[in-house]
């Protein structure tokens, strides 16, 4: 149900109220994998994939939760709840968790919601559903939560309540993200800067693996693990280091000896990624596309062998992608293990890159792929009267 007018309709039917609408985008990742975690920095933006959430308040402590795109419902109570073995719910409830844990008293309320970010690609639907409810409840219990307590709400409520151990970055743009801009986000301290994006000729396309990944499995959580036991060996030489964000490459490779093989590539990865993201924002403001498209590339080889989070499908669309004439980067995005590959392509080169894609991709592994072009769109907003005027009807 990807039609906004679809969902109002649905809620109407299921509660007859006058609701309040939120648009709830996905996100891209330009470079900056795996860095947010690690107090480092990201590149992210905000895209046109959203979660629409139609809501609207009870006088009672009820909860009623529709999934649309998904058929199924889920009802709690905010005077007791816990994980639901539906798992989507939890995504949900884990912000009534924080508000609860942080003394913010709501009723209860009804949503429908649904969209077009698709699960387990990479585009952090997670993300858009957490800041999205997080920015509703604000809007129609009157909560005057700032901006950037929303995002670390919600991040809370991923870490703490689904239990994945996600960085800041996801739900940062989601509330931030501003149209036609990249926004630099320093993970520790949580300054950021825009950086302008427009493409002219280019085109931001991304290409689903149709593998599905699932961070909670664990294997996300284990890399974050596995950079934290290399700050726990390199304190030991210097007890001013917090994170990887302290640690320099010099010093990293004084210390080569005292790290595992596999910890030490972990953590040069990082090291190195954070170089790029300061590298591509020089990219940025002298309007250089092929170098900024040329660390893509350089990202995608450090996920794949020194992070070791790419998969055999990632690596076949990065490696097809550079051998294309119209493409001026490419590289895995998101946690890893399947998911999408962003591209920077040449639109007059599009269609040839598609079509080459698909069948190189389908001779590889007797399977289609799907390709999402996307635009940068601001982040988490009302949508008004006027706007839901122009959408074409359900």
């Amino acid at each position: 149900m990807k039609n906004v007018k679809c969902l109002v309709s649905k809620f109407k039917e299921m509660f007859s109220k006058n609701p309040l609408i939120i648009r709830s985008p996905g996100r891209i990742n330009l470079i900056g994998e795996h860095t947010d975690y690690n107090e480092g920095f990201v590149l992210p933006a905000a895209i046109d994939k959203n979660i629409f959430f139609v809501i609207s308040p009870r006088d009672d402590k009820k909860c009623l939760l529709y999934a649309a795109d998904l058929n199924d419902d889920f009802e709690f109570d905010l005077n007791n709840f816990c994980k639901s073995e539906k798992v989507w719910p939890n995504y949900l409830i884990g912000v009534v968790d924080q508000l609860k844990k942080s003394k913010l008293e709501i009723q209860g309320f009804n949503c429908v919601f649904g969209g077009d970010i698709p699960i387990g690609a990479g585009l952090s639907s997670s993300a858009a559903i957490e800041a999205g409810l997080a920015f509703a409840l604000n809007e129609i219990f009157e909560l005057n939560i700032e901006k950037i307590n929303l995002v670390k709400l919600s991040q809370r409520a991923e870490n703490e309540f689904v239990g994945v151990q996600c960085g800041i970055m996801d739900q940062f743009i989601n509330i931030f993200g501003k149209e036609n801009k990249v926004l630099k986000l320093d993970c520790r301290t949580l300054e950021f800067e825009y950086y302008p994006f427009e493409l002219n000729d280019l085109q931001i396309v991304l290409c689903d693996t149709q593998v599905k990944h699932s961070l909670a499995s664990g294997k996300y959580n284990a890399r974050r693990t596995q950079c934290e036991e290399g700050v726990r060996i390199l304190r030991k030489f210097n007890n001013k280091i917090h994170t990887l964000r302290d640690v320099d490459l010099e010093f990293l490779n004084s210390h080569r000896s005292e790290l595992d093989p596999t910890i030490f590539k972990r953590c040069k990865y990082v090291l190195n990624e954070n170089s790029r993201v300061d590298a591509s924002c020089r990219d940025l403001e002298n309007g250089d596309f092929i170098s900024f498209g040329r660390r893509m590339y350089e990202s995608h080889e450090g996920l794949r062998y020194e992070y070791e989070v790419s998969c055999k499908e990632l690596d076949t669309l990065a490696e097809i992608a550079s051998n294309h004439e119209a493409v001026l980067g490419a590289r895995m995005m998101g946690g890893g293990f399947g998911g999408c590959t962003i591209n920077l392509v040449k639109k007059d080169g599009l269609e040839d890159f598609k079509e080459k894609i698909e069948k190189k991709y389908f001779a590889h592994f007797g399977k289609s792929i799907k390709f999402y072009i996307t635009r940068i769109e601001s982040g988490t907003s009302i949508i008004s009267e006027f706007e839901m005027n122009r959408i074409s009807n359900c």
